[in-house]
């Protein structure tokens, strides 16, 4: 698929009727590969079970930020390219992303109970990630409370760009900050930390959880493109009675 037939919408829903259920099987598959492998792994020597909350923490944790970085690439389509579908890929991943940040704020708190004593303390990492959640939130708000969808793809547009300051100070905060949070135990200099039994499954669970987040996006994106033909077809017949 090419950028000129990601700039055509009716191609872009011929491409992505073909593309979509075999994205669905592949993520399907590596899921549940990878749940079966997390459901395998050994206990921690000091957390014990609560040590594979970690296979569903990370993934949506990386996803919580990977997803705002599309955002500000689409934030640039729409403001600076001026790519037909720009502001609507930012407006399909909005929701998911939320929901990405959601789940990695819950099963983060769950697993800091055993670990901290508590569900919640206002550590760099958890407050930097908890202010992501809130933005995700006043932008989908944003983009119901504006009806016109290029004023408000534009507004949205510049919204995420100011909210991407806070995507290096979220990833950036245990490196920065004395916090209660680990460092990374995957992506640094020296080689990943962790023990082949938890970094396989959670290496699988991340590719699972990414190829999710693609597969979603691509059938909101679709659906928002109808949803818009639709509104365009409807605001047609409004002003031929109107006339």
């Amino acid at each position: 698929m090419t950028l000129i037939d990601l700039a055509n919408p009716t191609k872009f829903l011929s491409q992505t009727a073909r593309m979509l259920p075999w994205l669905a099987g592949a993520t399907a598959i590596l899921l549940l590969v990878g749940f079966y492998q997390a459901a395998m792994a050994p206990d921690d020597y000091q957390q014990g079970a609560t040590v594979k909350i970690m296979f569903i923490h990370v993934p949506n944790a990386w996803l919580s930020m990977f997803v705002w970085g599309v955002m500000s690439l689409a934030a640039l389509g729409t403001l600076v390219w001026r790519h037909p579908l720009a502001d609507v890929a930012a407006k399909a991943a909005a929701p998911i992303g939320a929901a990405f940040t959601f789940l990695a704020l819950v099963t983060g708190s769950l697993w800091g109970r055993p670990m901290w004593g508590a569900y919640w303390e206002w550590d760099a990492r958890l407050t930097s990630v908890l202010i992501l959640f809130l933005m995700y939130l006043g932008l989908i708000a944003l983009w119901r409370a504006v009806e016109d969808p290029s004023r408000a793809g534009r507004a949205a547009a510049i919204l995420t760009l100011v909210g991407a300051i806070n995507l290096p100070i979220t990833k950036f905060s245990v490196d920065w900050w004395n916090t209660l949070h680990q460092s990374a135990s995957v992506i640094r200099k020296g080689g990943p930390m962790l023990d082949r039994a938890f970094l396989i499954p959670l290496l699988m669970m991340t590719m699972g959880f990414s190829l999710l987040f693609i597969t979603l996006h691509l059938a909101a994106i679709r659906n928002e493109i109808l949803r818009r033909r639709v509104r365009s077809l409807q605001m047609m017949q409004a002003n031929q009675r109107a006339a």
